[in-house]
């Protein structure tokens, strides 16, 4: 079957060329019509209007005689492929404002009034919303004066959404017998309303919400969307929010679109044609916009540890919030990043303007961010207006596990309202409060850390409450839900540092998050931990600004061999790593050391370097950073003598990287250390045959005066005006 429009203008031997038609003498517009069932024939008419007229006439041949609403399916298709032929004509030249009267004069049911649409709502229906920045705020704005208007209309609706950036009237008391709200994710709007039972919170993943939809576990009577103007063809986007609201569209009973000239056309799986479309309305209204904070001192000290973990080429996903988007403002020296989330922000729209993201590097989608809705400024909907390097899908492949990790050092960088020692986290509830939901933290942390090279990153300030209340805690509260497991998390990353938990066993995982805590959270945690049996009964800890880690001592220097190290103090979850790195000496180079024979090292021991009082003392690590592991290269330390204003001063490398410069650079560093806190030199007890430390002290320039006892060194190294650079 096919059907050929003929303008006016062109020759209509040549449109009928092969039908065997008489044209002679034809004027106006014309149709052909060619089937195996209905005869080849044309008709002419004078416009648009009188074909439009004919195609609702009982006397045409595709009616059968009866009226226009009862056509059969087989004149139905044809009625529509002559709309769209005639669309197609006509809207070559069409101004946005054209289109939109051609296409209520082609469809003319479909643009009714409000109250033309909301009068085919019925009581007990469930009606879905378009949600986030892409909210049809004129419709949902439209529903509630309509019951306000009229409220005996209906009754006992649920509203569905994923959440509201905008306001939500329907929550109101005044509308309880006619409405009640169902929410995928909680907003700031509809918190309370959820707590205090006036609404619902269903907690599932988001990327199984489709499947709710098509399986009819959740059916939908009426689709409220928002959406771009149709272009020549009759497609319209669902613009910056596809996610579920493409399902929704597929299964509802009726779809409403609110069109919105400030709706960007984006590429992907958010194209509906106006005939998949029951009712149109025509708004046009600035779209929603989530404007992030600007970040403090804080964020932004978690933004720089994140961006420490995240490697070149790798797929990046950005979730919800100020945290996870300021780390995002931090990789701007990063290259050939790839982007796969559910949330586009403003954040990675930034970084593929200044290219860091180009997405070659990609295993899958390759060249393409791919998103499922965007939440952003209007500068951010401008870029993405028919950008074809971004690509929105629907949120059950975007939130797939199985096709997240299909992406090679995909990682995932997250935030959330507390997690405890054990390593397990919410961001949903806190005891019996719900806060905001699931969404899709757990599909894309679970799918990151299945990806080969793969990393899930959970960054999340130390306290909350103006400081008053640790989110680090010992347990979560009864009642919380858990969003991610024990064994979700790679990373967690606080203003204080990064905890790395990913294989470590209970013990581990505790002492390495108390060291990200805030400092005056921290005895509280030793103590919990504790009485949780979490970590050793005898542990020690300083308390006060002087067991604070001092994080602006860290440093990366290159040795004279050209081996990269950091250098940094230790931190008391360091146990682990010195524990290794002790028991992989030599008995020669323990020797050296400790001037002993004994070669334990219990935790009783370890503790002596792990817990550092740093007024009086300092210990420094030359750390080499592997595959998401660190390996202590070598370790210095000294220690304030007491009334002489110097310090013991020691230190050993780790054999395999001996004769390589760590020595000197451990050294060089310490002495700049000391020297800053106003020593006047180093003491230091060396074997006599330790001769590479006796040249690495040498080569300092100290003023050095030493003595021989019993095979032993005494020096007294003082400092000349050295520098350190």
């Amino acid at each position: 079957m096919s059907v050929k429009l003929i303008k006016r203008s062109e020759s209509v031997e040549g449109a009928l060329h092969g039908h065997h038609l008489d044209s002679s003498g034809a004027t106006g517009l014309f149709i052909i019509l060619t089937d195996r069932v209905i005869r080849p024939a044309y008709y002419g008419f004078d416009g648009i209007e009188s074909l439009h007229s004919w195609l609702n006439e009982s006397q045409s041949p595709l009616s059968n005689g009866a009226p226009f609403q009862k056509r059969n399916f087989f004149a139905d298709r044809i009625i529509d492929m002559l709309r769209e032929a005639i669309l197609k004509e006509l809207s070559g030249n069409s101004t946005e404002g054209s289109l939109l009267g051609d296409l209520k004069k082609a469809w003319p049911e479909k643009f009714v009034s409000e109250e033309g649409i909301f009068s085919h709502i019925h009581a007990g229906d469930r009606i879905f919303m378009g949600t986030g920045c892409g909210e049809p705020q004129h419709l949902i704005s439209a529903l509630v004066n309509f019951i306000k208007s009229k409220p005996k209309a209906f009754f006992d609706i649920e509203l569905m959404h994923v959440w509201t950036l905008g306001q939500a009237p329907y929550t109101d008391e005044e509308f309880q017998d006619n409405f009640r709200l169902d929410s995928l994710f909680i907003g700031d709007c509809t918190r309370n309303a959820v707590n205090v039972g006036a609404a619902d919170y269903t907690p599932v993943s988001l990327s199984a919400v489709p499947s709710l939809f098509r399986r009819e576990i959740i059916p939908i009577d009426m689709a409220l969307i928002q959406t771009s103007p149709p272009d020549k063809h009759g497609y319209m986007s669902l613009g910056i929010s596809v996610d579920i609201v493409k399902a929704a569209t597929q299964k509802a009973s009726l779809v409403t679109a609110q069109i919105n000239s400030r709706m960007p056309r984006t590429q992907g799986d958010g194209f509906i044609n106006i005939k998949d479309v029951d009712f149109v309305i025509p708004y046009d209204e600035p779209l929603l916009e989530y404007k992030v904070e600007d970040p403090g001192e804080i964020i932004q000290a978690i933004g720089r540890y994140v961006a420490r973990i995240i490697e070149d080429e790798s797929t990046i996903q950005v979730g919800y919030g100020i945290v996870p988007n300021a780390a995002a403002s931090y990789l701007g020296e990063k290259k050939h990043l790839g982007v796969h989330t559910e949330l586009l922000s403003d954040g990675i729209v930034d970084l593929m303007k200044k290219g860091v993201v180009d997405n070659t590097k990609k295993s899958i989608d390759t060249g393409k961010t791919v998103a499922a809705y965007c939440m952003g400024r209007t500068e951010t909907y401008d870029f993405l207006d028919e950008n074809p390097t971004v690509e929105f899908k629907t949120i059950d492949y975007v939130n797939n596990p199985l096709i997240i990790a299909k992406n090679q050092r995909m990682t995932a960088i997250n935030s959330a309202i507390e997690v405890d020692l054990t390593g397990q986290s919410t961001a949903e509830s806190m005891g019996g409060k719900f806060c905001f939901g699931i969404g899709g933290q757990a599909d894309f942390m679970r799918g990151a850390a299945l990806a080969p090279g793969g990393k899930s990153i959970l960054a999340l300030p130390s306290t909350a409450v103006n400081g008053t209340i640790s989110r680090i805690v010992p347990s979560l509260q009864g009642g919380t839900g858990v969003t991610l497991t024990r064994g979700d998390i790679h990373y967690v990353v606080t203003e204080y540092g990064i905890a790395y938990l990913h294989g470590s066993n209970i013990r581990e995982r505790a002492m390495d998050l108390i060291a990200i805590a805030h400092p005056k959270f921290r005895q509280w945690l030793i103590e919990e931990a504790k009485k949780l049996s979490l970590i050793y009964k005898d542990q020690t800890f300083v308390p006060g600004a002087n067991g604070v880690y001092p994080v602006a001592l860290e440093t990366i220097r290159t040795t004279r061999n050209g081996l990269n190290i950091l250098l940094r103090p230790v931190k008391i979850g360091d146990e682990p790593l010195m524990k290794d790195f002790f028991y992989a000496l030599s008995n020669d180079s323990m020797y050296k050391r400790f001037m002993s024979a004994r070669m334990d090292m219990p935790h009783k021991r370890l503790q002596e370097f792990g817990v550092v009082d740093y007024a009086s003392s300092m210990m420094i690590l030359a750390i080499i950073e592997g595959d998401n592991k660190e390996i202590i290269a070598g370790i210095g330390q000294y220690d304030m003598n007491k009334g002489m204003h110097t310090a013991e001063v020691a230190q050993v490398v780790k054999d395999e990287y001996q004769k390589m410069g760590v020595g000197h650079e451990l050294l060089h560093y310490l002495t700049y250390l000391a020297k800053k806190r106003g020593l006047l030199g180093f003491t230091a007890e060396v074997l006599v045959e330790n001769e590479p430390m006796l040249n690495i002290f040498k080569d300092m320039g100290f003023d050095t005066e030493k003595r021989r006892d019993e095979g032993v060194y005494e020096m007294r190294m003082m400092f000349r005006d050295l520098g350190y650079g």
